[in-house]
């Protein structure tokens, strides 16, 4: 389970001290696939990065398995990342590398052993179905073929909880569809915790059994999917469903 309590970021601006997250409390289960929604710039991002710590928060806590992240040594901290595998919006795939050494490469980071690290690249790929593309260099790939080794290269050190920033957004209809089941298929599969942080309102409503809602850094609604969806209370929500106006 992750859950964050009383979280706050803030960021030095040309215009004075920006508030990225304002006091963000959740709970995330396990097994959930949980959708972050909101505006650009409302914070969602940022909250990634928070859980992830590629930026630390100014204050609050972040447990992941009842451990505070915030608190844990820097060996301890590694062990904890493991945990977690991310999805970039851009794939941050390596280009000069082919598809099999991308998904390797966390496990050669980790110190696995050469012959592990091949047979779980061929079971990677095998599951996110491009199997035939271990060969292949990124600018060979579609774009959702790229987004298929992102996934599979942040599964490689078998994470409790996949974070997936924008999974979509570069992606046309029928391959966000494909990529949406995909995550469905894995959270089923494996009992992967998904995160998913977007601006898509269908996204969230294809896969995601738990949705929040953030506005200027705050949670402003939160819930089941099918309540939220169902019956929204903020503007903001209104709005990216598509019945209100701000």
């Amino acid at each position: 389970m992750i859950k964050i309590e009383n979280l706050s970021k803030q960021f030095n601006g040309k215009n004075g001290t920006v508030t990225a997250l304002d006091n963000i409390n959740v709970e995330m289960h396990d097994g959930d696939i949980f959708g972050i929604i909101g505006m650009s710039g409302a914070g969602k991002s940022t909250l990634l990065r928070c859980i992830t710590l590629l930026e630390r928060p100014d204050s609050g806590s972040i447990y992941i398995d009842g451990n505070d992240i915030l608190k844990l040594n820097k060996q301890e901290l590694r062990k904890a990342r493991r945990k977690m595998g991310v999805v970039f919006q851009h794939y941050n795939l390596l280009m000069q590398e082919t598809v099999a050494k991308n998904v390797a490469f966390p496990m050669e980071i980790a110190g696995m052993e050469k012959n592990q690290i091949k047979e779980r690249v061929n079971e990677l790929l095998t599951l996110v179905k491009i199997g035939d593309k271990a060969d292949f260099y990124p600018a060979q790939l579609s774009g959702g073929q790229r987004q298929r080794v992102a996934i599979a290269r942040a599964l490689a050190t078998n994470p409790e909880a996949l974070l997936c920033d924008e999974p979509t957004s570069a992606l046309d209809v029928l391959t966000t569809k494909q990529v949406l089941n995909l995550l469905k298929e894995i959270n089923k599969s494996l009992n992967t915790t998904i995160i998913i942080i977007t601006h898509e309102m269908s996204a969230v409503k294809a896969v995601c059994n738990k949705v929040a809602v953030i506005n200027d850094g705050r949670f402003v609604e939160m819930g089941l999917t099918k309540d939220v969806f169902a019956n929204p209370s903020h503007d903001v929500t209104k709005m990216l469903l598509g019945i209100g106006e701000m």
